[in-house]
């Protein structure tokens, strides 16, 4: 056995003998609510650097200012950096997973915060996206300090960095955007969250977008004294949902990426059931294609709304970008990446280990827009479907933590020597 191979097994050993702590570890950090909104995540934060510092490790705790957050539509936000440094020299690895995460919704037949776990399966919400990830990424950094700790001290050189952020759902910005922006860390390469076996170095891009149509309030008994803003309203989403036929017959180039779509998953107006809507307000989501140029996209989703309003008399309609996430596309650089997670993965999953692109949007687009090499990579499913992320009773397969967990620790060990 070489040299190499042997530390590979020990790394795989240290692991094996910590796992259920893991496991102990992902259901204290499920067991703590992030949804987003209302966006309260603090305390989240706050329980994760206590549950890091009985490993030894400091977690330095960013608070993103108040007003910040509440303008941001949050409650409260502290992202947490750990920096762990190894022999001198060497890169900078950064591995970034989100904690917030939208609410559980209804249908659970398990605790969505009960962290319970059944037939090898952990459940709760964010249990695979992407609290999951802050277990992977801690219990593989670990693993690298107990076995280089045993090395010579030339053996493994460079730092691994932290970073549990909780921003991903609103866009980012307040999580790695604001990390980066305050130069709080600048890392050479960077690995993110995952949610299949894949490694993952493209995704779409994402158009967010809140329409409100203006009516009239009148009495239901005298409708015609007023100006029904849903009518104008259903007259705007026909006609969004006729372009979101057209955009079936755009195909990307990318594997797994297969054409854009829009979503409209919001809807509030009215005042009563006897009152002619007076204002109604649609939040659409428009995924774009990596090939996509986002202001062109923005332009003709605008287009529609105004010329569907306009076969609508009366109503008056504004417009407002709540979010534009960009496309990924890898960067020069990432070889070293995924070279090494397809290596690993192969060896430890047994099949070998695609790169694709992904429908979702990720922060790892915040990271690549400062020139760092990217890619999605951790414990998760073979599809994101099958974990039942934003389901209902969302969960994790233990054993795919687990070997997520060596192939991430044996990259690593790679990339810092």
């Amino acid at each position: 056995m070489s040299a190499r191979a042997e530390h590979y097994t020990r790394l795989d050993q240290w692991i094996d003998a910590h796992f259920e702590e893991e496991v102990r570890f992902l259901q204290a950090l499920v067991q703590v609510p992030t949804d987003t909104p209302p966006g309260n995540n603090a305390p989240h934060a706050e329980r994760t650097a206590a549950l890091l510092n009985e490993f030894g490790w400091q977690a330095e705790a960013y608070g993103v200012p108040e007003h910040e957050v509440q303008a941001y539509g949050l409650q409260s936000l502290t992202n947490l950096i750990v920096r762990r440094r190894f022999g001198d020299g060497g890169r900078v690895i950064a591995l970034n997973a989100h904690g917030d995460v939208v609410p559980p919704g209804e249908g659970w037949t398990h605790a969505p915060y009960g962290g319970e776990v059944a037939d090898g399966k952990l459940y709760g919400r964010a249990a695979a996206v992407s609290k999951s990830d802050f277990a992977t990424y801690s219990f593989a950094l670990r693993a690298l300090e107990a076995v280089a700790a045993q090395l010579p001290p030339t053996t493994v050189n460079g730092t691994v960095e932290l970073h549990f952020t909780y921003d991903e759902e609103f866009g980012g910005e307040l999580g790695p955007g604001w990390l980066l922006k305050q130069k709080l860390t600048k890392p050479d390469l960077l690995i993110a969250a995952g949610f299949s076996y894949e490694v993952v170095t493209a995704h779409n891009g994402c158009l967010q977008m809140e329409v409100t149509v203006h009516g009239q309030m009148a009495h239901a008994a005298i409708p015609h004294t007023g100006i029904d803003a849903l009518q104008g309203a259903v007259t705007i989403l026909n006609a969004l949902y006729a372009q979101n036929k057209v955009y079936q017959g755009i195909t990307s180039g990318v594997p797994g990426i297969q054409h854009p779509y829009l979503n409209v998953g919001r809807i509030e107006g009215g005042t009563n059931t006897n009152v002619v809507p007076g204002k109604v307000t649609l939040k659409l989501d428009r995924r774009m294609i990596p090939e996509e140029d986002p202001v062109v996209v923005e332009a003709d989703i605008r287009r529609v709304i105004n010329e569907a309003a306009a076969t609508f008399p009366g109503i008056r309609v504004d417009i407002k970008r709540l979010l534009l996430a960009h496309s990924l596309r890898p960067l020069p650089g990432t070889e070293p990446l995924v070279q090494a997670l397809q290596k690993h993965g192969e060896a430890i999953f047994g099949e070998p280990i695609p790169t694709s692109g992904t429908p979702l949007y990720t922060d790892v687009r915040l990271y690549c827009a400062q020139g760092i090499p990217a890619v999605i990579y951790g414990a998760g499913p073979r599809t994101v479907f099958e974990s039942n992320a934003k389901r209902a009773d969302e969960h994790l397969v233990l054993q795919d933590l687990h070997r997520a967990t060596k192939v991430v620790a044996r990259t690593l060990l790679d990339l810092l020597s």
